[in-house]
């Protein structure tokens, strides 16, 4: 076991914590974030429209269209909002402004929305330009980047207002960045949305499938139990995906039509990583009744938090990282869950995610929203409680044991 941690840290962690650290995926990943409060609410609508109650459904019906309003006006528009986020935040890691940044990116993508009538096509700006939106926001900010590391600006004397100044320090770079992008669609004639999603197709399947969901989950629970915040690290590869499969699944479920994705946003967070990554508030739960005083009172500090899938307190305080024998579990359970909600959902006894809800929201509740009220998944949240407490059990009886013999041996010293 210790020259496989050892292992670890020499040839696994090194690499991806420089991944998890790369300026690019981490403007994506801050990014993404300025899509959150759009998906949230237009979530809410989602799920005020599709409450399943015959009297509340035939009240609601003849304001349908009213409430898709709501739900086309911001799931339809994520890739719009995340092109501005990651313009703004890639170029706030290069140093730049990040204003011009995000304006910048914005114009190119709305450039690239054309269809071939050279008239917007709006539905660009929903999940499906999400890949167009990332690869754009890249371009632009980094030929604005390039501009002003070369100084190549137009300069204004000291002493104007720097919203004034920083607008023409951006206008020979806007310039070139108008001319790529026009040149790109309009003389070429290129649909680059359809290209990056031919490109990205095979990654949007692998995770969509359960081997790819398996690698995925074994990914996250890894890295955390060498100290690494898998979840993190890894969000600036797998989030623009599986919101992508969420905002796909929102519209399909506002039209009453078959959800394409079983692993949109909220699969690992809510049916996998059951009240935190690796399910530890099963872990919590059994500290709370444990023999040893030391994990008792660390599951009182850590019970509220873990109620709302927050687990650094058990991570690091447990711990589970570099514990051998809490990383068994860790790792294992959240393989298991993963499988069996890939498996129910995929069979349909379960309804996939097809709203967005916070990922700090408690077990039953989360999973019941954001599958659009779908009481099997509140249901089988709870299952995966008792399975998750059962496979945790054994290992917990062998760390309380040592714990209570270091407990005694402080006591008689």
């Amino acid at each position: 076991m210790n020259k496989f941690m050892d292992w670890l840290q020499k040839y696994v962690i090194p690499p991806m914590a420089k991944v998890g650290n790369n300026k690019y995926l981490v403007a994506v990943r801050n990014g993404l974030v300025l899509t959150l409060p759009a998906i949230i609410s237009g979530s809410i609508f989602l799920i005020l429209g599709n409450i399943p109650i015959n009297a509340w459904l035939n009240f609601i019906k003849p304001y349908e269209n009213w409430i898709n309003v709501a739900v086309d006006g911001s799931f339809g528009i994520i890739s719009l909002i995340a092109v501005i986020g990651i313009g703004y935040e890639l170029a706030k890691e290069l140093k730049v402004d990040p204003i011009s940044g995000a304006g910048l990116s914005t114009m190119a993508f709305v450039i690239l929305s054309f269809n071939d009538k050279f008239k917007i096509d709006v539905a660009n700006f929903s999940s499906s330009g999400l890949f167009t939106a990332i690869i754009t926001a890249f371009v632009a900010v980094s030929i604005y980047n390039w501009f002003i590391k070369k100084n190549i600006i137009i300069r204004l004397p000291e002493g104007v207002p720097s919203a004034v100044s920083n607008s023409f320090v951006a206008l020979l770079p806007g310039f070139v960045i108008l001319i790529l992008f026009w040149l790109i669609r309009v003389p070429f004639g290129i649909d680059v949305g359809k290209v990056i999603q031919a490109i990205f197709h095979p990654l949007l399947f692998a995770l969509n499938s359960l081997p790819g969901i398996l690698v995925y989950t074994l990914l996250v629970s890894v890295l955390w139990v060498c100290g690494v915040h898998g979840d993190m690290t890894l969000e600036g590869i797998a989030d623009p995906i599986f919101l992508q499969f969420l905002a796909a699944n929102g519209t399909a479920y506002a039209n009453h039509q078959p959800l394409p994705y079983v692993t949109a946003s909220g699969f690992s967070s809510l049916f996998v990583n059951v009240g935190g990554t690796g399910a530890t508030i099963t872990l919590v739960l059994l500290m709370l009744f444990s023999k040893s005083k030391t994990y008792r009172d660390l599951g009182r500090v850590a019970f509220p938090s873990a109620l709302f899938e927050i687990n650094e307190p058990v991570i690091f305080g447990f711990p589970i990282v570099m514990n051998p024998i809490t990383m068994i579990p860790f790792i294992f359970v959240p393989l298991v869950l993963a499988t069996l909600s890939y498996i129910l959902i995929s069979i349909g006894w379960i309804a996939a995610p097809s709203a967005m809800v916070p990922w700090t929201m408690p077990p039953i509740i989360g999973p019941l929203m954001a599958t659009g009220w779908d009481w099997r998944a509140a249901v089988w949240s709870a299952v995966e409680l008792l399975l998750a407490g059962a496979m945790y059990f054994p290992f917990f009886k062998v760390a309380e044991k040592q714990m209570l013999v270091k407990e005694a041996d402080d006591t008689n010293e």
